[in-house]
C-alpha cells in the first residue's frame, strides 16, 4: 500500500489594489457607522426619547435627519467613488474626506455616560483605526513609473 503525502502549499496573498482596499475599508467603516447607531437604541431611555422627538439633545427635525443622511452617505459614496475616480481625484478625496471624518468621529462619543465607555471604545477605536487605513493606503497610493 502506497501513502502519497503532499506537503500543504502556501496561499496566494496577492496583494489588494488601492482601490479595492479602500473600497472595502470605507465598506466596512460605513457597517460599524450604522451598527454602533443601530446598538445605540438599546440604551434606556433611547427609544422613549425617538418617540417624544428627540434624538442627542436635538429635536427632530428634517434639517436634522438630513444632517444624518448625509453623515452615512458620504462613506457609503466612499465606497464607489473609490473605485472609480481618476487616481489623482481618488486619493485627494478619499485624504480629505478621512480627516474629517476623524473629528466627526471623536463627536460621536461625547457627552455619553461613563457605563457606556467599552462600548464607545471599542466602536469609535475600531472607525479610527479603518480612517487610519484609508488615509496610509491614499496618501502612499504608488506612482505610475514613467516609459522613455
Amino acid at each position: 500500500m502506497t501513502v502519497h503525502t503532499t506537503s500543504p502549499t502556501r496561499l496566494d496573498a496577492a496583494p489588494l489594489s488601492v482601490r479595492a482596499t479602500l473600497a472595502a475599508a470605507w465598506t466596512s467603516f460605513m457597517f460599524l457607522y450604522i451598527y454602533v447607531d443601530y446598538y445605540h437604541l438599546y440604551k434606556a431611555g433611547t427609544v422613549d426619547d425617538l418617540l417624544s422627538g428627540v434624538v442627542f439633545e436635538f429635536a427632530i427635525s428634517p434639517a436634522l435627519l438630513t444632517g444624518f443622511l448625509a453623515l452615512i452617505a458620504v462613506p457609503a459614496l466612499m465606497v464607489a467613488l473609490s473605485a472609480t475616480l481618476p487616481a489623482r481625484v481618488s486619493r485627494m478625496t478619499n485624504l480629505i474626506v478621512t480627516a474629517l471624518y476623524v473629528p466627526v468621529t471623536i463627536f460621536n462619543a461625547v457627552g455619553e455616560a461613563w457605563e457606556w465607555v467599552a462600548f464607545y471604545a471599542l466602536s469609535i477605536g475600531l472607525e479610527l483605526a479603518l480612517l487610519v487605513v484609508i488615509f496610509r493606503a491614499a496618501w502612499r497610493w504608488p506612482r505610475a513609473t514613467s516609459s522613455s
